[in-house]
């Protein structure tokens, strides 16, 4: 095993091991009914867009996993009819790499704006699962999700509370927690982008 892969063989055990000792009831405690509620609308209406086969393996997810995509749904108040996770994830990408330049501007206004974007990113039509290897939706390949969300948007927005203080140190210490964040979701669920099959080993 390369030194790289192990890197991220040992960050995506961290990053596991926190996800599994959330709480998810303490961590959606201070979650509004009014959120919950839309969440929940939300989940039932990307449900009905999904296949029968992905309807059956997203019914057949734990209590804590399906709360746990209530809970990303109702807080996220940004949401796409057509945009797939690939377009999605091409606005993260420039929110991340804004708030890289801005914190190297010592910007702290442009940072914490584009912080707060990327925590609130637009969700996807249909949200995450329809997105994901089939055989990944089950509730042992998704029980990362709670510590991926986090890594990526809890640290964008501490990331953005360090900006408009002026603390730039702090911010970039919070960036590359983002960045840890984002590497080890990639690893865990997209691997290494535009690979060919038709290519030989």
């Amino acid at each position: 095993m390369s030194q790289s892969k192990l890197n991220i063989s040992t960050l995506f055990a961290g990053l596991l091991a926190v996800s599994l000792s959330l709480n998810l009831s303490t961590a959606n405690a201070g979650e509004s009914k009014q959120d919950h509620k839309a969440g929940m609308q939300l989940v039932q209406k990307q449900m009905a867009l999904m296949t029968p086969e992905l309807q059956q393996k997203a019914k057949a997810l734990s209590p804590e996993i399906k709360q746990f995509l209530v809970h990303v749904a109702g807080k996220h108040s940004r949401k796409s009819e057509t945009l797939t996770l690939a377009q999605v994830m091409q606005e993260v990408l420039a929110d991340y790499q804004a708030m890289a330049s801005a914190i190297t501007m010592d910007n702290g206004e442009a940072a914490a704006e584009a912080a707060r974007r990327l925590a609130d990113h637009r969700l996807p039509r249909g949200g995450l699962l329809p997105y994901m290897p089939l055989n990944m939706v089950n509730t042992q390949d998704l029980s990362v999700l709670p510590a991926m969300e986090e890594a990526v948007e809890g640290g964008s927005l501490r990331l953005a509370e360090a900006a408009e203080k002026g603390d730039m140190i702090s911010a970039a210490e919070h960036l590359g927690a983002v960045t840890r964040g984002c590497v080890a979701c990639h690893q865990h669920f997209r691997g290494q982008p535009g690979t060919s099959n038709l290519l030989r080993k």
